[in-house]
């Protein structure tokens, strides 16, 4: 391996304590849909799914959709790696070193390299989309495209750069930053609401600004002073004073996105402020509610415990979440968006959307009935392990891979 790569393929070893105060919290709260809800354990277990390799914060898995069985792993700090879908690889090839652009400070650890995602035609035209922060203004968000080189299809082009939006972040934490690219070959980019905390700049019921947001733009095409398109079916593009490229509104820390590869679905878990985190579904125009609403209870700033009466009340205004799960010991702090299962390996999983929690380290797999429109399976998937669990990604061929900043390590299922 070479000096470079060598020097930033380490392993975090970051440990991760909760509070006096957080593990005295009720634990007997449950989410106000659970009522029929299958919540026992999956036979279904973990494992290390490359045993040999370690990544200084994974925060992105993903692949490049071109046939080539690689595996592609965006550290936080500003490098892409790729390597052989092997569990016994053993090097990796530094894909992309951006470093040089990328900032990154443990004190604001929600910035740096936050998302990538491969053009759909990548192996035609080599391209890939970035969004990150920048050094060069304080708080910077970026999304940019690059190319691969010319002399070696193995890696990108830093030089490639081609910056499409950048946004002025007020804070540095509710990055979001998750890219994807859905069925109809346009880019998903999800925004945080800016950060702090209870959305101070009221951003997310704001049509002008596009953070507390999912957008859509179409990077093949331009519309006039800008460098991608807006689809012209976008919910907002007639909106007086509205940015064309929202899709949907009101989320908080959109952590993370993804889309079902069979049907299409745009799945969107977003982090909670004070008690509740929630899972969403996002039809185009959707509005998850945020800041008026906390998953499906009243947005109470400051709250510290639980209130019996504080479920909003059902508005067409909103699209409710799909699932919450509450702020105990039970449940966790800090939910981690995932995949939905469509791999061949692990049968029990298949159809299941696998999430965890950053804080406890759980992880269940979902189950959405979409015709009856609720959720009838949210099941435990027993990790005695239970380290903070940071980002989930898929393979070409649908198998669902995880990481966890201790440590560095991916990890994948397996059937009991």
């Amino acid at each position: 391996m070479n000096k470079r790569a060598s020097r930033f393929f380490l392993a975090v070893g970051l440990a991760l304590a909760t509070s006096s105060a957080y593990s005295s919290r009720l634990t007997a709260i449950e989410p106000s849909m659970a009522a029929g809800v299958n919540q026992t354990s999956l036979p279904v277990e973990v494992e290390l799914a490359f045993p040999k390799l370690q990544f200084d914060r994974p925060v992105v898995v993903s692949h490049a959709g071109d046939g080539s069985n690689r595996v592609f792993v965006a550290g936080q700090k500003g490098f892409i790696f790729s390597f052989p879908d092997d569990g016994q690889a053993t090097e990796p090839n530094v894909f992309l070193d951006i470093e040089d652009r990328v900032a990154y400070d443990d004190r604001m650890n929600e910035e740096g390299l936050l998302g990538f995602a491969f053009h759909p035609k990548f192996k035609e035209n080599g391209e890939l989309y970035i969004y990150y922060t920048s050094k060069t203004e304080e708080h910077l968000s970026v999304l940019s495209r690059f190319r691969v080189s010319k002399l070696d299809k193995n890696k990108a082009d830093p030089s490639s750069e081609q910056v499409l939006m950048t946004i002025k972040q007020p804070f540095w934490n509710h990055n979001g930053g998750t890219l994807e690219f859905g069925k109809d070959g346009y880019l998903y980019i999800a925004f945080g609401d800016g950060g702090k905390g209870d959305d101070p700049l009221q951003s997310g019921q704001d049509l002008s600004t596009v953070l507390g947001k999912i957008l859509r733009i179409d990077v093949d095409h331009q519309s006039p002073g800008l460098a991608y398109a807006i689809p012209k079916d976008n919910p907002f593009v007639k909106t007086p004073g509205a940015r064309g490229e929202i899709f949907a509104l009101g989320v908080r820390n959109p952590w993370r996105i993804s889309f079902d590869r069979q049907t299409g679905d745009l799945w969107c878990a977003d982090v909670g402020q004070n008690l509740w985190e929630e899972i969403n579904i996002i039809p185009k125009g959707g509005n998850c509610g945020w800041s008026k609403r906390e998953a499906t209870h009243v947005a109470r700033p400051g709250a510290k415990q639980f209130a019996e009466n504080d479920l909003a009340p059902k508005s067409p205004e909103f699209v409710d979440p799909i699932w919450e799960y509450p702020h105990t010991d039970a449940w966790g702090k800090s939910v981690t968006g995932g995949q939905v299962y469509r791999g061949t390996k692990v049968p029990a999983l298949q159809g299941y959307y696998v999430y965890g929690d950053y804080v406890t380290g759980r992880l269940w797999a979902l189950k959405y009935d979409k015709a009856a429109g609720k959720t009838v399976e949210n099941r435990v998937i027993e990790w005695p392990n239970a380290l903070p669990v940071v980002t989930f990604g898929e393979d070409e061929k649908g198998e669902v891979y995880f990481t966890s900043t201790t440590g560095g390590r991916i990890y994948k299922f397996k059937s009991k």
